[in-house]
This record gives structure tokens, C-alpha cells and sequence, in this order.
């Protein structure tokens, strides 16, 4: 039996050495994101302008993840973008995170597989007679933020100028178009409160 658990535990303590090698010395080093020894991706994944993200302590990022923060896009553009990953963050397999302004995810915060994130949006003007991709990009608020101790179910997108107070819970396949406060329990496309948490009930509560 000790024996079992010994090998168990040499197992699991060389899978997070390769882990932690192989993000520094492939991913850490390629992409330039400030990433802590705590924290970790999964590979493979891949990264633009990752000089313009910051990853706190203790958090991971599943495998096939794209994290994207543009400083341009048509020629002329010019970004400030900026992707802010709290400490003890879990984001799931298959994530999008993409900023031109600001996208922010608090400490604590918990993220399903396939999670959507963007503070912008592609313009379109039918009459301009130009592809979609090809006409500018749209930023709408101050960018996006998603408050600490937050649970996000699984397919969720969250769009541009959308605030998630903390301790908020977002139902599995939601679209979240707009803003909630703290202990907010929102679904639905588009994402609307179902519930609050009442604190003296110590329980949620339907609206």
C-alpha cells in the first residue's frame, strides 16, 4: 500500500516538473506572458501579444486555449490592450480571451471548458460593399471584467462592456450582454438573473 501511494505521489509531482519545464522553456519564452512559476498552461495553446498579459499565482489554463491582445488590426489601428488574470484562476480546455481595451478574470474565479471572452466586436456596414473581416473593429464600455470568486458554466460567451460583480454564477451555455451586480446567478441567451444569494437565508433566492 505505501508503496502505491509513494508511486502515486512521484507520479504527480513529475507530471507538474514537465508541466512547469515545458511551459517555461517552450510557451514562457515564446510568448512573453508574465506568468509566475505557480501558474501554468496546459500545451499546446497559442498567444498573441503576449507581453500584454499578466497570469497571478496559482492559476492554469487548459490545452487548446487562444489568448489575444491586439495592439492592431487594419493598418493605422492602434490598441492598448491588456488581459489580467487574477491568482487561483482555473480556465477550462478550448478558452477564447481576446482584448483590444481591457479584458479582466479576478481572483478565485472558476471558467468551464469553450469560455468566449472579447471587449470588441467587428463593425459592419452592409453598404460599405467590404467583408466583415476587412472593416474596423468596435469597443464598446471600459472592456470587461469578472469579479472574484465567480463560477462560469460550460459554452459561456461573455461580450463586450459586460461587468460581473464577484461571487456571481453564469449558466452553462449563456450569452452574457450586459452587466450584474454581486451574487448575481444569471442564464439564458441572453443572460438574464434568475436568482440572488441571500446571505440571511444563506441560500439563492429566484427573482
Amino acid at each position: 500500500m505505501l508503496g502505491f501511494v509513494k508511486n502515486k505521489i512521484n507520479s504527480f509531482l513529475f507530471n507538474r516538473i514537465e508541466s512547469y519545464l515545458k511551459q517555461k522553456f517552450t510557451s514562457g519564452n515564446k510568448w512573453g506572458v508574465s506568468l509566475p512559476y505557480t501558474s501554468w498552461f496546459e500545451l499546446p495553446m497559442d498567444v498573441e501579444g503576449g507581453n500584454k498579459i499578466i497570469i497571478g499565482d496559482y492559476s492554469s489554463i487548459g490545452k487548446m486555449a487562444w489568448l489575444g491582445a491586439f495592439s492592431s488590426y487594419l493598418p493605422g489601428d492602434t490598441f492598448q490592450p491588456s488581459i489580467k488574470i487574477g491568482n487561483q484562476v482555473r480556465i477550462g480546455n478550448y478558452a477564447c480571451i481576446v482584448s483590444v481595451k481591457s479584458v479582466e478574470i479576478e481572483d478565485n474565479t472558476l471558467i468551464s471548458e469553450y469560455f468566449y471572452v472579447s471587449d470588441h466586436g467587428h463593425g459592419y456596414n452592409p453598404i460599405l460593399g467590404i467583408p466583415p473581416a476587412k472593416q474596423p473593429l468596435e469597443v464598446k464600455g471600459e472592456g470587461v471584467r469578472i469579479g472574484k470568486n465567480c463560477f462560469i458554466g460550460y459554452r459561456v460567451t461573455i461580450l463586450p462592456g459586460v461587468i460581473l460583480g464577484n461571487n456571481c454564477v453564469v449558466g452553462s451555455h449563456s450569452v452574457v450582454t450586459k452587466s450584474f451586480p454581486n451574487y448575481s446567478m444569471i442564464a439564458g441567451v441572453p443572460a438574464k438573473l434568475i436568482k440572488k444569494y441571500d446571505a440571511g437565508l444563506n441560500d439563492w433566492v429566484s427573482v
